[in-house]
């Protein structure tokens, strides 16, 4: 199997820095893969957030992880600032791919690339389909070439 080469900051919007922390290491030194799907997390969280999407409170939108997973190109660890890249590369009825590329300080190409597919539930859990006024935040993040 063909290994996916890393993306480049051009292909991703949205930056945020997101900062390391001694706990993040493990034994050998580096980010603990755990910490990856943490950030990836955070920063989708914080993008929403930016977005005007509620996520928490009375009035946010219930979205439910239903697959996540990272790929890893290059080691990161504390005392590093990981740049956080986010674009959307799904949208569609009721759920949203949203991926997210880790770039090391000041490096072009990410570390890791991971994703979030979440899907839109009504208050009896099942899939609800995206209100309109979320699809439209969400489409922001969609790559120009898309």
């Amino acid at each position: 199997m063909a290994r996916v080469p890393p993306g480049s900051r051009a292909d991703y919007g949205f930056f945020r820095a997101l900062p390391t922390r001694w706990r993040d290491n493990d034994e050998y030194g580096h980010l603990n893969n755990a910490v990856y799907l943490s950030l990836i997390d955070t920063a989708l969280s914080l993008w929403q957030l930016d977005q005007g999407i509620e996520i928490r409170g009375p009035e946010a939108a219930r979205f439910l992880v239903v697959e996540s997973g990272c790929r890893f190109h290059a080691e990161a660890g504390f005392p590093d600032v990981l740049h956080a890249g986010l674009r959307v590369a799904h949208l569609g009825t009721s759920s949203f791919r949203t991926e997210v590329g880790l770039f090391v300080n000041d490096a072009d190409t990410a570390a890791a690339e991971g994703f979030f597919a979440q899907v839109h539930v009504g208050p009896d859990g099942a899939p609800a389909p995206l209100p309109d006024d979320i699809r439209a935040r969400l489409s922001r993040g969609k790559p120009a070439r898309a």
